[in-house]
């Protein structure tokens, strides 16, 4: 079985060491595998290249799109493991794309990596099978507010929404990019039970300027409504770069 992964460069699959850069585990020496394909087409998306192929007409804020051979790699998963294991990390981000769209060959890494912590990024449409869901350590679940562009039906799951509320395992991440979309998020707060503790609100933005100025009204909110601010560490440490 194989894993469809993302690319640093044609041919070479996404997988590198780094410090987590968003939510809970912010700061935390980890290994990134960044898989390819996704569900939703964020408008803002800044993982575009792995899902906005030439062809693919989902609108995006740049209209340019990618070439999928050159942006998307198949990769055995006993090399996977190999290169994972070789970064010599204690926890294994899986990031996306989507990577729950993978869900039996991402079964099939995580058993044989049985030392490591994992933690799953997931947009949160997509119910993890049992395979997967025992071995995770840690969700990081990011639905998509009306903003993404992304239609409800699809961004917005009422039953797998109760169902990450309700498994402590799972942090919730909002993104924003007008102080006025935490009406959204405080709605699905409401409707869904989701605890204050587990509820992170984090800028948009793709650069260090954009995300100090929205993080200066960003942050009085998060203190109004005694919510948890989330930064970019990435962002500011490398930019907005592929394999960082």
């Amino acid at each position: 079985m194989d894993l469809i992964c993302a690319t640093t460069t044609p041919g070479e699959p996404e997988i590198f060491a780094s410090l987590q850069g968003e939510g809970p585990s912010a700061g935390k020496p980890v290994a990134f595998l960044r898989l390819s394909r996704c569900n939703l087409a964020c408008r803002w998306c800044d993982t575009a290249y792995t899902w906005h192929f030439t062809g693919d007409n989902r609108p995006h804020r740049d209209p340019a799109t990618y070439d999928r051979k050159a942006n998307q790699v198949t990769l055995p998963i006993p090399l996977a493991c190999e290169r994972i294991a070789a970064l010599d990390q204690k926890r294994l981000v899986v990031t996306g794309g989507e990577p729950l769209l993978q869900a039996p060959a991402l079964a099939e890494l995580i058993t044989q990596l049985p030392d490591m912590r994992i933690e799953i990024e997931t947009n949160g449409t997509i119910e993890p099978p049992a395979r997967v869901d025992i071995h995770v350590d840690q969700y990081n679940v990011s639905p998509k507010l009306a903003h993404s562009g992304n239609p409800a039906e699809l961004a917005l799951v009422p039953e797998r929404l109760d169902h990450w509320a309700a498994d402590s395992r799972a942090f919730f991440k909002f993104v924003l990019s007008e102080p006025e979309q935490l009406e959204e998020v405080l709605a699905l707060q409401r409707r869904h039970a989701i605890p204050s503790e587990r509820l992170y609100l984090m800028a948009e933005g793709t650069d260090s300027a954009t995300l100090r100025r929205r993080q200066a009204w960003l942050a009085e909110l998060c203190i109004a409504h005694r919510l948890i601010m989330s930064d970019r560490l990435h962002i500011h440490l490398f930019g907005d770069t592929r394999g960082t």
